[in-house]
């Protein structure tokens, strides 16, 4: 059965549109049903649609008499840490503000699979329950998630010099307190939420203001997350920018794996570091949950995505972009991060969104991709994918220059129009 709701990573929409307050109590009801009655964690970012969508879910879970236990603002890795019989987070990650979403994790911090969604969907017609179950506002402190992740990811960062960029998200003041108990120097920024702020012009989906800060200050690196926390991405003391596989890139050599899980959007460059120093590299469709899922297949501890999300499963069940930037500080050893990623060379790439009414890739369309990459043999690629978050075609061409790349994208691109629009 196909999901009509769940995308890449949960349900996620505009609120008050695709995302509606009777949406997330379904959603909610449906999450205690298929958890057979059971206690459902729930977190929240800093949107100000979070606590009505928050009470919408605790409605649902206790209608369907199961217990919701609310913990308010927490990071979406905090949340995984913390899942009883079910973790949930009221979040729509690096979107804008205008949207909101909800997110699952079962009782072992694993986000659910395509099977687990199916079956929670079918539950989302089901009526309320006449013995109701309880709503528990705990408000955890996440005191208990800094410890674990200073101490498991940590190292001395005494003389180190950063600039911290909150996305004005579910990190505002955990990250900046757990460099400084390491003994750095922070300069936070975009740390002071106010339920419409969250990603907008900061944090990793906007490295515009890290980097200025970066520049304005004598600093070693700035580092950037997303509104919910589980994305990383940052910047040289030149205020240039890393992206989560040159991050990535750093950390599998620092750690001495011997495979990391990347996706399909990962750049060729990664790809040919790996192969140089004898890493075996599995590669799975774009999604964290997809790189966790064939993590634990292949029993490997690394892998992320070139948007940010780094996942390291010594010591935590899911991506953590906290202990991501604690990772990357502690790889550094010192050195300059300008140094550090030069080890990776870097395919150019040209991304364009398209916007298009239906996002079903036409079977001759596929071919023409198909052959496109045929001729080009492994010295350049494209890459066509419908968006799991927003109605987009994704459209990525990847070459040794720039000028190839954005010819190879023009080219694609007219072609989704033409097909799709």
């Amino acid at each position: 059965m196909a999901r009509r709701y769940f995308g890449t990573d949960g349900v996620r929409g505009i609120v008050g549109k695709e995302l509606t307050e009777e949406l997330v109590e379904r959603l909610g009801r449906a999450a205690a049903l298929w958890s057979r009655g059971g206690r459902v964690f729930v977190g929240r970012d800093t949107r100000g649609s979070g606590p009505v969508l928050e009470t919408a879910f605790a409605e649902g879970v206790a209608s369907a008499g199961g217990n919701a236990v609310l913990g308010g603002v927490l990071p979406t890795p905090a949340v995984a840490l913390l899942a009883l019989d079910l973790g949930a987070v009221i979040s729509a990650s690096h979107n804008p503000p205008e949207y909101n979403g909800v997110k699952f994790f079962d009782r072992d911090g694993q986000k659910l699979t395509d099977a687990s969604e199916e079956e929670l969907e079918a539950l989302l017609d089901e009526p309320p329950k006449v013995d109701r179950g309880i709503v528990d506002q705990v408000g955890i402190s996440a005191d208990s998630y800094m410890e674990h992740i200073v101490d498991r990811f940590g190292s001395d960062l005494s003389g180190l010099r950063i600039v911290v960029d909150c996305a004005n998200g579910a990190m505002s003041e955990i990250a900046p307190g757990a460099f400084r108990r390491l003994g750095a120097d922070v300069i936070a920024v975009a740390d002071e939420p106010d339920g419409s702020n969250i990603n907008v012009g900061c944090g990793a989906t906007d490295l515009s203001l890290l980097s200025r800060v970066v520049k304005e200050q004598p600093v070693d690196l700035g580092v950037a997350f997303d509104g919910d926390g589980d994305r990383l991405l940052a910047v040289d003391a030149e205020g240039n920018s890393v992206d989560g596989d040159q991050i990535l890139a750093v950390l599998a050599l620092h750690l001495q794996v011997d495979v990391v899980v990347v996706t399909s959007m990962t750049n060729l460059g990664f790809h040919h570091l790996m192969s140089d120093h004898g890493i075996r590299v599995v590669t799975t469709d774009v999604g964290d949950r997809y790189v966790l899922e064939a993590l634990r297949r292949e029993g490997a501890i690394l892998g992320g995505e070139q948007s940010g999300h780094i996942i390291c499963l010594d010591g935590h069940v899911t991506g953590d972009g906290l202990a991501a930037a604690l990772l990357l500080c502690r790889a550094l050893e010192g050195q300059a991060l300008s140094e550090a990623v030069r080890i990776m060379p870097r395919f150019a790439q040209v991304l364009e969104n398209i916007a298009v009414p239906k996002r079903d890739l036409s079977a001759g369309l596929r071919r023409e991709i198909d052959r496109m990459n045929a001729e080009l043999d492994g010295t350049a690629r494209v890459l066509v994918r419908p968006s799991g978050t927003e109605p987009l075609i994704r459209v990525l061409a990847e070459a040794q220059s720039e000028a190839e790349a954005a010819r190879l994208c023009c080219k694609i691109g007219a072609l989704v129009r033409r097909e799709l629009g």
